[in-house]
């Protein structure tokens, strides 16, 4: 904790602590009113408190130097105690308390209270502004992890969709400009569209129908694509691309491992209570390089994407069995938190 230099707002907090502690201080039902003198008292005790809140604590107790923390407070406070005997109270009260020295422990008494107090309401300023701090500090790290693992995701998709406009140039494909202008339309949406943290579920949902079908030219004739979405309620939001990496990594696999029956089914669908449920399965062959379906780095990517952006808001199922690979989520979209 940094607190050797106070802010205007902890000034002015200090200043009115100071003024309604004083007030507490010299008030006195037997003796209504605050005497003059009073003030020359308190202010012993308030630069006590001022030594103390601004010297000591950030120099030791915040560096956890307790022992030289607690000897220059006893210090402190005996110079406070040593002053009020030795100097005020012959002051003011020069036939009474000031012809005798009352001892440690009614002195601790009489100071202790007042110091305690101005203290502790700084210990808790501190204490607050550190908490805020954290916070900033976790959101920060939260969001420059977030963009660091979509920055990753945005050349998985360039570079896997690159490649298949390259096969089809090379074949001089009469449906390479439809690549083009779907790849275009892609790429537009992840470069300038999508940078926000949310964005409307229904431009979501338009981004994967033109990512699937510009995908579909890589099954043409070696299987089948079934795309399916139901109705999508306008109100909601969604992480981008989230969804787009099972759908590239079902397209992968499928077509590196095989070379006809492929079988690619992707369904999704929206609750009007904002439940998404998106279901993505495709046939894949254990023969090929696809032994390890779920360590790319495209999964990793996601997985941490969805722990958090949708803490304890998701459920993600990922199943291989008879050569069929399935991707099952669930995301609460109600429970969204803005990042």
């Amino acid at each position: 904790m940094s607190t050797s230099h106070p802010n205007l707002k902890e000034l002015v907090f200090q200043i009115i602590l100071n003024v309604l502690v004083f007030v507490f201080f010299g008030f006195d039902r037997r003796l209504p009113g605050i005497e003059f003198y009073q003030i020359y008292f308190f202010l012993n005790y308030a630069l006590a408190a001022l030594i103390i809140n601004y010297a000591l604590l950030p120099r030791f107790l915040y560096h956890n130097r307790y022992l030289e923390f607690a000897i220059y407070t006893l210090v402190t406070i005996g110079l406070v105690i040593f002053v009020e005997e030795a100097f005020l109270e012959q002051i003011f009260y020069p036939d009474t308390r000031g012809r005798k020295f009352l001892g440690v422990f009614y002195n601790l008494l009489s100071t202790m209270p007042t110091i305690t107090i101005l203290v502790g309401f700084k210990f808790a300023w501190d204490a607050l502004n550190k908490q805020q701090e954290v916070i900033e500090l976790r959101n920060s790290v939260k969001e420059s992890e977030l963009q660091f693992l979509k920055s990753q995701i945005n050349p998985h998709f360039l570079f896997n969709n690159m490649n298949n406009l390259y096969a089809h140039a090379v074949e001089q494909s009469p449906k390479t400009p439809e690549i083009i202008l779907e790849l275009s339309s892609v790429l537009r949406y992840m470069l300038y569209e999508c940078q926000a943290p949310f964005v409307p579920l229904k431009k979501e949902m338009e981004h994967i129908e033109n990512y699937v079908m510009l995908s579909k030219l890589q099954v043409e004739g070696r299987g089948e694509v079934t795309f399916d979405i139901g109705n999508i309620p306008s109100n909601y939001r969604i992480a981008p691309l989230i969804l787009s990496v099972f759908i590239e990594n079902a397209f992968k696999h499928s077509v590196s491992s095989q070379s006809k029956n492929i079988s690619i089914v992707i369904a999704i669908k929206v609750s009007e209570n904002g439940i998404l449920h998106f279901n993505c399965n495709n046939t894949y062959l254990k023969q090929s390089n696809t032994q390890s379906l779920d360590n790319g780095i495209g999964l990793e990517n996601v997985r941490k994407r969805l722990e958090l952006i949708y803490p304890k808001c998701h459920t993600l199922k990922i199943d291989t069995k008879n050569n069929l690979y399935t991707v099952d989520l669930t995301i609460d979209l109600s429970k969204t938190q803005d990042t």
